[in-house]
């Protein structure tokens, strides 16, 4: 029998070009390799007829909007037999946008299917070109995800021997075009570094956050030829909308944050402190930045949600430095005591950033003042925000094994 994947795009915009990469590399997938894909689109956007359109042409292709994502999850939730149903359920598919629940959608789904890996990409991206073809990252990663390390072969080996007898969780890349964080137009400003900068860890000396600040958010070289490495990935090497799992993802979900950048992030982050091996490789994506974030409702929804990112590291740099397993329980015990720490540090962060976007001037007075005047509720939320993925880690093993005995009405 063949294996089962699933290939998702999750979006909220219009994404018609998206859509037909996506399904390109699901024919070649199935060209390639002896699976069968389910490519699975999560809709949100107000295009649902466009994109319905350009997927009516690819095989095995389920196209959900909301409702019927909400449809499936009350039935997951109800079988999950959960305590606060309607809370679990918000956190699954919130009314604001969140990265890490969209995903989290995709992640059940992806077992409902009988899915044993799930690949994503975005929905603003599209694939490099090279020699006339098309450089699809699925290649690498079915031909590594789930293996046995040993039998994994790739460019460089540098897994040490005591993990090589573990399957491989995770396969990933990065991009090139676009920075993956929308501070393009700022990187020559003189606030950058300030602002950039209050995403390092607690206790960074002043030339590791230069390091940090001019690594961050910037992609990586064209493709010239495959390239890939067998480890313990490095998170600052991948990126999500470049990325696969298997098992990782059935384990422990994704922080359900809303309007909050970086929140789909956390399970690269696991397999890292957990050791999980894994596969860095090359055939990286080409990330664009659409019109909408750049008008000016667009930019200060964006800016907020970076905001909201920088504030959310407080609570995820200690659970970093203190996670060495991918054991939900102990995940979920960090991530509840990450909340025990006084709120008086996020203070500070909360005004070191408002004093960096009014240095920077221009448009980005106003971000200052949104960060002023939302300052208590932007803090608050932050920390709401871990406690709820605390919760949402203790029930996500029922929530998966009822996912598995869920049927797909819409199929």
């Amino acid at each position: 029998m063949k294996r089962q994947i699933c290939l998702v795009v999750p979006t909220n915009r219009e994404c018609t070009a998206t859509l037909a990469e996506v399904m390109a590399e699901a024919e070649y997938a199935k060209r390639h390799h002896d699976v069968d894909v389910r490519l699975l689109v999560l809709d949100s956007s107000d295009d649902l007829t466009a994109h319905a359109k350009v997927l009516a042409g690819a095989r095995d292709a389920l196209h959900l909007d909301e409702s019927q994502q909400r449809d499936f999850l009350r039935q997951v939730v109800g079988h999950a037999e959960v305590s606060e149903p309607g809370r679990l359920l918000d956190l699954l598919l919130p009314r604001k946008p969140s990265y890490g629940a969209c995903t989290n959608r995709a992640f059940l789904i992806a077992a409902a299917l009988g899915c044993e890996s799930v690949h994503r990409r975005d929905s603003d991206l599209y694939f490099q070109t090279y020699a006339g073809e098309k450089i699809f990252p699925i290649h690498i990663e079915l031909s590594a995800l789930g293996r046995p390390a040993r039998d994994v072969v790739t460019t460089e080996n540098i897994l040490d021997d005591s993990r090589r007898d573990m399957p491989v969780a995770m396969v990933g890349a990065s991009f090139v075009g676009d920075m993956s964080v929308d501070v393009e137009d700022i990187r020559d400003a003189d606030g950058y570094y300030d602002l950039v900068s209050l995403w390092a860890a607690p206790g960074s000396t002043e030339a590791e956050k230069r390091a940090l600040v001019e690594d961050s958010f910037t992609g990586s070289a064209p493709f010239e030829g495959d390239h890939s490495v067998l480890s313990v990935v490095d998170p600052m090497r991948v990126d999500m909308h470049n990325i696969s799992f298997h098992g990782l993802h059935e384990k422990v979900p994704l922080p359900p944050a809303t309007d909050t950048i970086g929140s789909d992030y956390f399970l690269i982050h696991v397999a890292d402190r957990a050791g999980l091996p894994g596969v860095l490789h090359n055939r990286h994506i080409v990330n664009f930045h659409t019109a909408e974030r750049k008008s000016d409702a667009g930019f200060l929804a964006y800016q907020m949600r970076f905001a909201k990112f920088i504030l959310s590291m407080y609570y995820f740099h200690y659970i970093y430095d203190r996670m060495t397993t991918d054991d939900p329980k102990d995940i979920s015990a960090i991530v509840r005591e990450s909340t025990w720490q006084p709120r008086a540090g996020n203070e500070a962060q909360a005004h070191l950033m408002e004093q960096a976007y009014r240095r920077l001037g221009g448009r980005f007075t106003r971000v200052a003042d949104r960060i002023r005047e939302q300052r208590d509720t932007l803090l608050f939320e932050a920390r709401r925000d871990i406690e709820d993925y605390a919760d949402l880690i203790d029930a996500w093993e029922g929530l998966v094994a009822a996912a598995r005995e869920t049927p797909l009405p819409h199929a």
